[in-house]
């Protein structure tokens, strides 16, 4: 991939016309895809000393979180949600639909700014330093962009230079993701003739392109077949044992297959916090997650 120079600081595939209006609409989406990506275009390689703050890689509180709330017009999508989540921890994110979780994992990886509280990645201030702290973070968001006329290793060749990572790095970083991701047998395969499962696992390999401290994933076994989601449930708590991990999902067996810790969140709330057993005894007469989640959270039919 090439880097644009002269007044544009910003990434686009090789012989594209950034004046060409169908180059244009490409730029517009590689700039979303910079978004999801949570880097700045031309930004990412360099920063200035005063923002290149260090992160403390032996700090246990990698992800703090404080009286977080965000309000959409007259609707509040979350009311003072406060969590921490250690090195070493894996945080499933529970709750029903518009409970609130995509939005605050939105604010958490800086994507969304929140309406009032603080975020803190690392020891990194978020909301005063955002780029810092971006880049110790990995994002699979609930939608996440592919190039459907790029081969999956071209993707995530692109996804690691949008990283800062060239030459040797990038294609030690490809390699190690298609191995973790189970996609070294389409790596030549263009996107646009995956199934939704290899799709989905190539995103999920552009958030672990560059190795983070810190993992933000939205529903990441969404499409995939019960062994993928057995492969990446096992994937997600091995890395877990290093790494910050926040994932939500609806799929109550995964919290108790993968999470060291579970929060449930309804209304914009948190409701309920702690380990998955924990949370079973938390509610009398309750022997499940499932009759745990169902007794603390309402139904959306529900006003």
């Amino acid at each position: 991939m090439s880097k644009r120079g002269g007044g544009g600081s910003g990434f686009a595939p090789p012989g594209r016309d950034r004046e060409n209006p169908v180059a244009k609409g490409r730029c517009a989406t590689i700039e979303r895809t910079a978004r999801f990506l949570n880097v700045q275009l031309g930004r990412c390689v360099t920063v200035s000393s005063q923002a290149n703050q260090p992160l403390n890689p032996d700090s246990d509180s990698m992800i703090q979180v404080q009286n977080l709330r965000k309000v959409f017009g007259s609707k509040v999508a979350v009311d003072d949600v406060s969590f921490t989540v250690e090195k070493g921890q894996v945080l499933g994110f529970l709750g029903p639909n518009g409970a609130g979780k995509s939005t605050s994992m939105r604010m958490v990886t800086g994507y969304f700014r929140p309406t009032a509280g603080s975020i803190s990645i690392g020891g990194v201030n978020m909301l005063e330093d955002p780029e810092t702290a971006k880049r110790s973070i990995g994002y699979l968001p609930e939608n996440a962009p592919l190039y459907s006329d790029m081969t999956v290793a071209s993707f995530l060749g692109f996804c690691a230079e949008m990283r800062g990572l060239t030459g040797a790095a990038k294609s030690k970083a490809v390699d190690r993701v298609l191995e973790l991701c189970f996609l070294g047998s389409v790596r030549n395969q263009s996107v646009d003739t995956l199934s939704k499962g290899y799709r989905h696992r190539t995103c999920f390999a552009q958030s672990i392109i560059h190795d983070p401290d810190v993992l933000i994933l939205d529903e990441p076994t969404d499409g995939l077949d019960p062994n993928q989601k057995h492969e990446v449930r096992g994937l997600i708590k091995r890395m877990g044992e290093n790494k910050a991990i926040i994932f939500s999902t609806h799929i109550l067996e995964e919290v108790e297959a993968a999470c060291s810790r579970a929060i449930i969140i309804d209304r914009g709330r948190v409701v309920a916090d702690g380990t998955p057993e924990q949370l079973k005894k938390s509610v009398p007469g309750c022997n499940s997650l499932d009759e745990v989640f169902r007794s603390i959270t309402r139904p959306d039919t529900v006003k």
